[in-house]
């Protein structure tokens, strides 16, 4: 048991990314019932759809789990709000906005904030606003990145110096090896989003898996520098007519409908890689396998413990 660990009541330093509007209770059920911390994404779903996937997601585990709201995107905000304080949910992850205002209000019921940040001054401002954790989430990550394209690498020791609440490293990391590195940084946990889309409990389509197993170190690309709203996709027939299009010109209105959540549904919902994209870190080149959940979790805490303790060996003076 760490910081982290013993802030959010859960068995092992993981925390699933928040995936937006593809999230969904099986998979976030599993990650929580293997000592980790499933998330409910809301993206810009609407809060009758949310407050249904956290009503099935709590018949399934009675362990901890968060839900993710990205503030400036969600459309009902209060709603959402309200419908983590209704419905009970344990932790709130903010992102995507000024969490600031919202910090208060969750911690007033009882709720765990964690707050996802970029840089220094953003960690910082969370920290003294209330933030129980932050996510510190690195460029390699998947979906929407911070315009600052800082590596995780970087981020997480400067981060870890800055405040005193846990900092959980997110971007790059997809087996023990990643989080046995993230702990020596300084990190308390990780968070993950790639790793967990090629599980046997992730109801995606078997064209999205099948993209990640394929992919090598090269196998995401990055969409809408040029408009100031960075995504990171894994290469797929959409994505690179979306870049295509984005090297000839465009305005930040075309980009936002090109890469809209419709258009996320389409691709990891549909397997319609012509229509539609699918997020992926750089991390996918190093995932080959599709296991369940509770091996991934398992199977990351065994390998991060064998690499600490060769680690120590290793610097064992005689």
């Amino acid at each position: 048991m760490n910081r982290l660990t013993e802030c959010l009541g859960i068995q092992h330093p993981i925390i699933q990314g928040g995936m937006g509007n593809i999230s969904n209770a099986r998979l976030a059920a599993a990650v929580s019932e293997a000592g980790a911390l499933g998330t409910i994404g809301t993206g810009t779903m609407d809060v009758e759809e949310v407050g249904g996937i956290v009503r099935d997601l709590k018949m399934l585990t009675n362990r901890p789990f968060a839900m993710n709201i990205p503030i400036t995107m969600t459309p009902d905000l209060k709603g959402m709000i309200e419908i983590a304080i209704t419905e009970e949910v344990p932790v709130v992850s903010l992102s995507a906005g000024n969490p600031a205002p919202l910090i208060p209000v969750l911690h007033d019921h009882g709720i765990k904030v964690i707050c996802v940040v970029a840089s220094r001054k953003q960690a910082r401002k969370a920290a003294d606003a209330g933030a129980d954790v932050l996510v510190a989430e690195g460029y390699e990550a998947a979906g929407i990145n911070s315009h600052l394209e800082t590596t995780t690498l970087a981020l997480i020791p400067q981060l870890v110096d800055e405040v005193a609440v846990p900092v959980v490293a997110a971007g790059g990391i997809a087996d023990g090896r990643g989080l046995a590195a993230m702990l020596a940084l300084g990190a308390s946990g990780v968070q993950m989003g790639t790793r967990f889309i090629a599980t046997k409990e992730a109801p995606f389509h078997e064209r999205y898996k099948e993209t990640l197993l394929a992919a090598n170190d090269h196998g995401t690309l990055i969409v809408g520098r040029s408009v100031g709203r960075v995504r990171r996709v894994l290469r797929s027939p959409y994505a690179e007519k979306v870049l295509d299009l984005e090297k000839q010109g465009m305005t930040l209105e075309q980009y936002a409908e090109l890469t809209s959540e419709d258009n996320h549904r389409k691709g990891a919902l549909e397997g319609k890689l012509d229509e539609g994209f699918i997020n992926g870190g750089q991390v996918a080149g190093l995932i080959a396998d599709v296991p369940t959940v509770k091996e991934v979790v398992d199977g990351m805490m065994t390998d991060a413990s064998t690499v600490l303790r060769a680690l120590s060996d290793t610097m064992k003076v005689e």
